[in-house]
């Protein structure tokens, strides 16, 4: 038999309005990035109206507390709990697997099924099929639901590939945000960026671990996995949702200047090319830039001197 052709976005055929589809993703992002981006643009203009950019400080990972056990719990807590737009939208994916498969089965069902009555079950739509095809509905169903969530964003299809093309595109993302930074800063137009204002603990590595964690996973699973792919249920071209989300990236790092907006933008330009380009021949998968974003969290993290050389250089 002739295998069935895969479709490239099956969400396009879920049975949610226009109307729907942008409620759902100004929620999201109300809970996450969104509102990162309205604090990044008014903690920008509050920078702007104190001083000039370029002499003033933007930090990463503060502390919470005076106290280092206190503190720790804060670090934990406010990293653990940035991660729940994550699982919001793991849970929304996985509902429209849910919608997919319905539809998928629907063709078997009958048209108006009768409501419940006393002692009576309600039927899922396709629950005929396994009564009308005995052995094989189930295999049917199974056959043509469609993937998984986590298979849908290609977290499990080739993880030594995936790490693999991460690591290039950290070395180029690299290099790249250094250039910008540095170049941001000698015009005037970037602030002095800290990445790490923790102290000297036992747990200072493991927490700014977690925060490079937290960031990737965050930005990449909602940009480049549900995002990406509610901008496409809406009918925008892949190249217009490529700018939108990057421009989208850059935006709540505007507090940092112009450097680091230029540079995020420009990562999330090459970020959507590359999605491109690797989901025509394998299907998405959000995993290249989930590494290559904790690698370049981490690094600026763990090693804060290398922006203090460019600053000093």
């Amino acid at each position: 038999m002739t295998p069935e052709p895969v479709d490239p976005l099956p969400e396009r055929r879920l049975p949610l309005s226009r109307r729907q589809v942008i409620a759902e993703s100004l929620v999201v992002a109300g809970l996450s990035l969104g509102e990162s981006a309205v604090y990044a643009v008014v903690r920008l203009i509050d920078m702007l109206s104190r001083a000039p950019l370029a002499e003033q400080e933007a930090k990463l990972n503060t502390s919470a507390s005076e106290r280092p056990w206190f503190d720790l719990v804060y670090q934990l807590l406010g990293n653990g709990f940035a991660l729940v737009p994550v699982a919001l939208v793991l849970v929304l994916l996985g509902r429209d697997r849910l919608l997919l498969r319905g539809l998928r089965a629907a063709p078997c069902a009958s048209p108006l099924p009768e409501p419940p009555g006393a002692g009576a079950q309600m039927q899922l739509p396709g629950a005929q099929c396994a009564e009308q095809e005995p052995g094989r509905g189930a295999e049917a169903a199974e056959a043509h639901s469609p993937p998984g969530v986590l298979a849908r964003l290609g977290v499990t299809r080739a993880p030594g590939r995936d790490l693999g093309r991460g690591v290039l595109l950290f070395v180029l993302m690299g290099a790249g945000t250094l250039g910008v930074y540095a170049a941001g800063r000698a015009l005037g137009m970037t602030a002095q960026i800290q990445t790490d204002n923790l102290g000297a603990h036992w747990w200072t590595v493991p927490v700014l671990l977690f925060a490079a964690v937290k960031n990737s996973l965050l930005e990449e699973v909602l940009l480049m996995g549900y995002f990406r792919i509610r901008l496409h249920m809406l009918g925008l071209s892949p190249w217009t949702v490529i700018v939108v989300l990057a421009v989208f990236r850059g935006s709540y790092h505007l507090y940092q200047g112009a450097g680091p907006f230029v540079g995020n933008v420009a990562m999330g330009l090459v970020f959507g090319w590359c999605a491109l380009r690797w989901e025509r021949r394998r299907g998405d998968t959000i995993m290249p830039f989930v590494w290559a974003h904790l690698l370049l969290d981490a690094v600026g993290f763990l090693a804060p001197g290398v922006l203090h050389m460019v600053d000093a250089g």
